[in-house]
This record gives C-alpha cells, sequence and structure tokens, in this order.
C-alpha cells in the first residue's frame, strides 16, 4: 500500500521508539494527525524540551533543568547514605515509595564487557569523589539483579573495601532478570528495608 510521504517518515521515526512496532508507530502516527493543530505543537515542544532544557546533574547525574537536580539540592535529604543506581528510571521508581531520604549516584549503565561497557564508561570515578567530598556513612547498592548489575556490585564493593563505611545492596525482594522500573512499590520498599551489608 503506498502510503502518503509525511505518514511514512513519522511511521519511520516513530517506530525507533523501544517498544513500538511499525503497526503502533502507524496507530500513533494516525492520532496524532487527528489532533487539533494546539495539541500537536504541545506535544512537538514539550519533546523539543527534553533535549533543550534537561541535563544530568553535576553531581549525582539524575536529571536536572539546572547545574543540581531537586533531590541533590533538598537540604532535607540524609547526606549520609547514597543509593547507587544504574538508570534515571530507577532514582524515579525508588522516589515512588517515597522511603528512601537519601541522596542517588546514576551510573549510567553497568558492567558488560561483551558490550564493550568498562569501568571507565560508567561515573564509577565520579562516586568515588562524591566519597571522599561527602564522607557518606553508608553506600547501597541498588543495582537490577542481573549478571551485569551483580558484577557491577561486586566490583564497586570490592573498590570501596578500603573506605570507612557500610557498603549494602538491596534485598532479594526484587526477581532475577527485571529492572526496578517495573518493579511495584511494596516490593522496592521491603527491598530497601532488607538490604543486607556487603562488607
Amino acid at each position: 500500500m503506498l502510503i502518503a510521504e509525511p505518514l511514512e517518515i513519522a511511521i519511520h521515526e516513530l517506530s525507533k521508539l523501544p517498544g513500538i512496532g511499525r503497526k503502533t508507530a502507524l496507530r500513533l502516527s494516525l492520532f496524532i494527525l487527528r489532533q487539533s493543530n494546539e495539541d500537536v505543537e504541545n506535544l512537538v515542544k514539550a519533546i523539543s524540551n527534553l533535549k533543550t532544557q534537561l541535563k544530568f546533574c553535576n553531581e549525582c547525574f539524575n536529571l536536572a533543568t539546572d547545574e543540581l537536580c531537586s533531590i541533590c539540592i533538598d537540604s532535607n535529604r540524609d547526606r549520609k547514605t547514597i543509593c547507587v543506581v544504574e538508570d534515571i528510571n530507577d532514582v524515579i521508581a525508588i522516589e515512588k515509595t517515597n522511603e528512601f531520604k537519601g541522596l542517588y549516584h546514576v551510573l549510567g549503565g553497568v558492567l558488560s564487557p561483551l558490550e564493550g561497557i568498562g569501568p571507565n564508561e560508567l561515573k564509577i570515578k565520579e562516586l568515588i569523589s562524591r566519597i571522599e567530598k561527602i564522607y557518606p556513612i553508608e553506600i547501597i547498592l541498588a543495582l537490577n539483579p542481573s549478571t551485569e548489575g551483580e558484577a557491577t556490585s561486586l566490583y564497586i564493593a570490592n573498590i570501596l573495601r578500603d573506605k570507612n563505611l557500610k557498603v549494602t545492596r538491596i534485598a532479594r525482594g526484587i526477581p532475577i532478570g527485571s529492572d526496578l522500573e517495573f518493579v511495584d512499590e511494596a516490593t522496592v520498599v521491603r527491598a530497601l528495608e532488607g538490604r543486607i551489608q556487603i562488607k
């Protein structure tokens, strides 16, 4: 079937999104086509703002609109506890529980030699620098319970072995192979409360 070029371009671009196949991209494109000009302009502006107004926090590498994110500048947060996560999705998942009151550190991934991701590709040096700057009491390793997440947790725990702090990891309430962003709040709360000390 011959599809008008603007529609084909929209389908092609939308199908680049994760979890969006060609059929879903077609449905989304047709939905957008039926919307008012104002609604479409608002959508375009919102997408554009993601790239122009958001950046990474200089301290924790969470999303921010300024040099520091809202968590890092919050004076009510516990500055003696840093929760190390793989991705920004994990910060959002933990924050939804309203249970954790410390700071975060987003690694930007996990060790994966097969994909060429080593320690230098992650924000591990920056984590060490933060620890030496603010002297936290506890580091919580809240990485996904995958082989790569476990390897990254062990790598970081080994690096921190000589530091004078407690290193814990979240408990096994989260099933192997799942991602924090897809786990319900109650399970994340149990995992945080039942974290175990690594060293």
